[in-house]
């Protein structure tokens, strides 16, 4: 019998692991397909506090993982395929075939952005292609960058830049944009930005370091423009799927919480798969430490 079962190995599902089993309960930790996250796919982070010098996204979370395993938390290599929060221990499904049952749950399974499909853009993640402007923008410093994209994200994530670098695009396949009215107001007023509009990438161009150029269609024309960098900002997709039906979700499949309380009595969510809005580390890991004080309380007053 698990005391709490963390589905999940990024920032969010380690903190949660951390401050579970400093509480003195039995914690199993599922590291899911990806162990560690989307954070392992960052070349260089500099926002994570307690680092004076970049640290890799894969060294910063093998140092996770090392003072999780350091203070007695079993992680398991497995993938939760099926859940049943109807009865109470909770059961969780592996893909393993192994079945966990557990007093109570974290969910920290995170969200994935979604991509533009092209077979160029998996060869230039990490270089020069981002889903994060607020992680990677420092590096384009006096640089031209696009983004793609029309909705909020894609607005801000453009403003956002035009405080580094020297240009940037807003690249969007329709007429007219879906961000919100101040905004749009705010990106048609700088100067720094040139939106191109009824306009898809075709192809990304770059040589062994970094992208260099875009092939796009342009009203069927094709088109090529000099970047240093690729922002893609057409949304994310929580990994929630194996969940619903057992918790609330929101009409785009986050987790709905009540701090870090989910729909279930004893389920609690943490991290990107329930925050639509921050979407950083810092504050992933500090979601996952409030998820574990709120379980601690419930299996103390279970008790």
């Amino acid at each position: 019998m698990i005391d709490i079962l963390v589905i999940g190995s990024g920032p969010a599902g380690y903190a949660s692991a951390i401050y579970g089993a400093r509480a003195g309960f039995s914690v199993t930790q599922i590291t899911g397909s990806y162990e560690g996250g989307q954070l392992i796919t960052t070349s260089a982070i500099e926002n994570y506090p307690g680092f004076a010098e970049p640290i890799s996204g894969i060294q910063l979370m093998n140092q996770m993982k090392q003072q999780t395993e350091r203070l007695g938390v079993n992680i398991v290599n497995d993938v939760i395929s099926k859940v049943d929060f109807s009865q109470h221990p909770f059961v969780c499904f592996g893909e393993s075939s192994r079945m966990y049952f557990a007093r109570s749950v974290i969910i920290a399974t995170g969200a994935n952005a979604k991509w533009l499909g092209l077979e160029s853009e998996s060869k230039y993640k990490n270089r020069g292609i981002s889903s994060c402007a607020t992680c990677d923008g420092f590096f384009f410093r006096h640089k031209t960058v696009a983004v793609v994209g029309g909705g909020n994200t894609a607005a801000e994530d453009a403003l956002y830049l035009t405080n580094f670098a020297s240009k940037v695009y807003l690249i969007h396949r329709r007429d007219s944009l879906r961000a919100e009215k101040i905004l749009q107001d705010r990106l048609f007023k700088n100067e720094k930005i040139e939106v191109l509009w009824n306009t898809k990438v075709d192809e990304i161009i770059g040589n062994d370091q970094c992208i260099t150029s875009l092939k796009l269609s342009v009203n069927g024309e094709s088109k090529e423009i000099a970047v240093s960098g690729l922002f893609v900002a057409i949304g994310h997709a929580p990994a929630t799927e194996v969940f619903k039906g057992y918790v609330k979700t929101d009409e785009y499949g986050y987790i709905i919480v009540d701090g870090t309380k989910t729909s279930v009595e004893g389920v609690f969510a943490a991290g990107d798969c329930c925050d639509p809005t921050y979407r950083q580390a810092i504050t992933s890991a500090g979601q996952g430490c409030k998820a574990a004080v709120d379980a601690g309380r419930f299996l103390s007053m279970e008790r």
